[in-house]
């Protein structure tokens, strides 16, 4: 499965987990708790407010295994003015940000 398939298969809208892909293109859910929501809400304030360039939640990342989606993103003007909106990014923002949790599988995890 590609990136584009997922975001445009209907039955994969308004879940409540957060949707990857593996290397295999199979996808892969992890539940998010309230804590996760909000670190991911402080972290994304705390870039927004103390650096120039902007800020994402759930920005998705074409990787050389697969699709990953960091839980917050910051990228400079130039990352924004080379690429967009494109989805997902080819390259990675500067600062990538992965909030884990019990359910994360930590072989994969350490590889990141």
């Amino acid at each position: 499965m590609q990136w584009l398939e997922v975001l445009n298969d209907s039955s994969l809208k308004n879940l409540p987990y957060k949707i990857e892909l593996n290397e295999y293109g199979q996808i892969v859910m992890s539940p998010a708790s309230n804590k996760h929501g909000l670190l991911q809400a402080e972290i994304a304030f705390f870039l927004r407010n103390n650096w120039q360039g902007k800020v994402l939640t759930e920005c998705s990342i074409e990787t050389n295994k697969s699709v990953k989606v960091a839980d917050v993103a910051w990228g400079t003007t130039d990352f924004f003015q080379r690429n967009g909106i494109d989805t997902p990014y080819q390259q990675a923002p500067e600062i990538c940000v992965e909030i884990t949790s019990l359910s994360n599988y930590q072989p994969e995890i350490k590889e990141i």
